[in-house]
C-alpha cells in the first residue's frame, strides 16, 4: 500500500459519501409543497406521484451505488486486476490483444453486473410510474446492438491507442490525443445518419402547419435547417424530448413523437428556438473545443503516470501492462474529473439560460416557452424543487422553476430586438 492506494481509496469513499449526502438532502426536500407557478399544471395526485418517482429512483440509485462500490473494492482488494492480467497473458504475446481482452472483459463483466439493475429500473420502476413502453424484445435487441457497436467502434480505437503507446515513445500522448479527437469528430458527424437510426426510426416531419412554422422560424433566424425528424421515442418511453445533433450537412433537429402528441405548434417552435439558440450562441462549438483540450491534458497526464510502478503496486500488480495502467490512471484522475464536471455543469446551466433567452428574443413569445417547460416537467415527473447541493453536484440544466423565473425577467421591447446579421 502506498500513496496512490490511499489517494484512490479516499477519493472513492469521499465521492460516495458526498453522493449519499446529496441524495439524502434531496429526498428530505421533497416534502415541500407544490410551487405556485405549477398549480395550474400539476394536480395534487400528479405532484405526489412526481415526488414518489424522485424518491424511488433516488433510493434505487443509492442501493446501486453501494453494491457497485462494494464489488469494485472486493475485486481490487482480492487482487482481481492482477489475476485477470495473469490469466490473459497466457493467451497472447501481443500487448494490443491482451489490452483488448483485459479491458473488454472488465467492460463486459461490468455490463453483466449492472444488467439486473437496468432491467429492474426499466421494467419495474419506469413501468410502475407509467413511462416504460419497451418490450422485452426491444430491450434485448438494444443490448445486442450496443454490444456490437462497442466492438466495431471501440476495439479499433483502443487498439490504435495501445499501438501508439507501445511504439511512439515520448510522443505517444500526442498521437493518442489526435486519434481520439479525430474519432470523436467523425462519430459526431456520422452519428445522426448512420448510428442513431440503428436504435430509432427517424422520419422526416410531414408537410403541414408545424413544418411550415419551423421552417419560417429557421429562415427568420438565418439557421440553415434542412433536416427535421420525428423519432419513435414512444417505442421505449412516454417521456418527451427534443435535441439538436450533428454538424455540417448532417446536422438535424429531432423531435420525439411523444412531444408532438402533447404540445401546440408555438410550443414546439419554442423548443426548436431553444435548440437553435445553442447553435447560434456557439455552445456546441465551445463544448467541442473544451473537450478537445481536455482530452489533450488527459493524455499528457496519462503519459506521466503510465510508467509509475507505484500506481500498479497500489492494485497489487506483478507486472506493469499499459492497458491496466489506463484503468488505474482513470481512477486516480477521478477527483480532477469530478471538479471538472462541476465546472462543466455550471457552464451548461449558463448555456441553458442563454438558449432560453435567444428563444424568447427571437420568437417574442414567453408564454409558449413557459407552458412548454411546465408541461414537459409534468409529463416527465420532474423534481421541481431539488436540493441546491444535489443540483450543484448533478444538474447540467437549471431547474424548470429557475428557468421560468429567468424567462419572466426578459424584457421584450424594440430596443432588444435580436440582430440576425
Amino acid at each position: 500500500m502506498n500513496i496512490y492506494f490511499y489517494i484512490i481509496l479516499t477519493t472513492l469513499v469521499i465521492g460516495f459519501v458526498l453522493d449519499i449526502i446529496a441524495d439524502y438532502l434531496n429526498i428530505k426536500k421533497l416534502s415541500e409543497p407544490l410551487p405556485d407557478e405549477f398549480k395550474e399544471v400539476y394536480s395534487t395526485e400528479r405532484y405526489l406521484k412526481s415526488r414518489e418517482y424522485t424518491k424511488v429512483r433516488t433510493k434505487f440509485g443509492i442501493i446501486t451505488s453501494i453494491l457497485s462500490l462494494f464489488v469494485m473494492l472486493l475485486f481490487w482488494f482480492l487482487g482481481g486486476f492482477n489475476n485477470l492480467d495473469l490469466i490473459i497473458s497466457q493467451y497472447s504475446e501481443s500487448q494490443i490483444i491482451r489490452g483488448l481482452l483485459y479491458i473488454g472483459f472488465l467492460a463486459f463483466a461490468g455490463s453483466i453486473l449492472s444488467l439486473p439493475f437496468s432491467i429492474y429500473s426499466t421494467f419495474v420502476i419506469e413501468e410502475k410510474f407509467g413511462f416504460n413502453k419497451t418490450s422485452a424484445k426491444t430491450y434485448i435487441v438494444d443490448l445486442l446492438k450496443s454490444f456490437l457497436l462497442s466492438l466495431i467502434l471501440g476495439a479499433p480505437l483502443l487498439a490504435t491507442i495501445f499501438f501508439f503507446i507501445e511504439s511512439a515513445g515520448n510522443y505517444a500522448w500526442l498521437y493518442g490525443w489526435g486519434v481520439v479527437t479525430l474519432f470523436s469528430l467523425i462519430i459526431q458527424y456520422i452519428a445522426p445518419t448512420y448510428i442513431m437510426p440503428i436504435f430509432n426510426k427517424f422520419k422526416p416531419l410531414e408537410e403541414g402547419d408545424l413544418r411550415n412554422a419551423i421552417m419560417q422560424y429557421s429562415e427568420k433566424v438565418k439557421f440553415p435547417l434542412r433536416n427535421i425528424f420525428v423519432i419513435d421515442g414512444s417505442r421505449r418511453s412516454t417521456k418527451a424530448n427534443a435535441f439538436f445533433t450533428g454538424f455540417g450537412k448532417n446536422k438535424r433537429i429531432a423531435l420525439f413523437d411523444t412531444l408532438l402528441e402533447k404540445h401546440t405548434i408555438p410550443e414546439i417552435v419554442s423548443i426548436i428556438a431553444h435548440e437553435v439558440g445553442h447553435f447560434k450562441k456557439k455552445h456546441i462549438l465551445i463544448g467541442t473545443v473544451i473537450s478537445f483540450f481536455h482530452t489533450g491534458v488527459l493524455f499528457f497526464l496519462l503519459s506521466l503516470f503510465l510508467s509509475q510502478k507505484e500506481l500498479y503496486d497500489a492494485f497489487f500488480m506483478q507486472n506493469q501492462p499499459v492497458y491496466a495502467g489506463l484503468i488505474f490512471f482513470g481512477m486516480l484522475y477521478s477527483p480532477v474529473e469530478t471538479l471538472l464536471s462541476l465546472a462543466f455543469n455550471y457552464l451548461s446551466r449558463k448555456n441553458e439560460y442563454e438558449a432560453d433567452e435567444f428563444a424568447i428574443l427571437t420568437t417574442r413569445d414567453k408564454e409558449s416557452m413557459i407552458k412548454t417547460l411546465k408541461n414537459l416537467s409534468e409529463t416527465n415527473l420532474s423534481n421541481l424543487t431539488p436540493h441546491p447541493f444535489y443540483l450543484f453536484l448533478n444538474y447540467s440544466h437549471p431547474t424548470v422553476l429557475q428557468r421560468i423565473e429567468r424567462i419572466r425577467k426578459i424584457k421584450l421591447s424594440e430596443e432588444n430586438l435580436y440582430n440576425f446579421n
